[in-house]
């Protein structure tokens, strides 16, 4: 199963938790994005993100297919936020289930990695001083 999401509000770890979970899954991996205070020493204000939404949502779809396909995962989450996220607030969740642990960390690893490359959401870091685009892709 495959539960991609883009919102404007809140992710929540319990939910994605619980849509991987699977009494085969003999490894569950969850990565939780955070909004750091600082980025290369300068204080962040926040950040804000923006999607290219039904294009973002089929490359994220990909990624998953992709973790199904060469690690045999059972279920796969990816949820990202979009709008003006705070300190300490989360703009991705990915929650991986496989049969086995090493698999886990590995599928979802190349998850998050692939979706900073590859899916159109794009980040603003927001500072004191001033601003900046950061990770302009695809």
């Amino acid at each position: 199963m495959i539960d991609i999401q883009i919102k404007e509000t809140a992710l929540s770890t319990q939910e994605c938790e619980q849509t991987v979970a699977d009494d085969a899954a003999g490894g569950t991996v969850i990565f939780i994005g955070t909004v750091r205070n600082q980025t290369k020493g300068k204080k962040v204000v926040r950040l804000d993100f923006e999607s290219f939404v039904p294009m973002a949502k089929k490359e994220m779809l990909k990624i998953a297919q992709e973790v199904e396909k060469r690690w045999g995962a059972l279920h796969v989450a990816i949820h990202h936020r979009v709008g003006s996220l705070d300190i300490g607030e989360l703009p991705v969740i990915i929650a991986v289930a496989t049969p086995h642990r090493k698999a886990a960390f590995e599928a979802c690893e190349y998850a998050i990695d692939t979706l900073k490359k590859t899916v159109p959401i794009w980040k603003k870091e927001v500072f004191e001083d001033g601003e900046v685009w950061v990770a302009a892709h695809p």
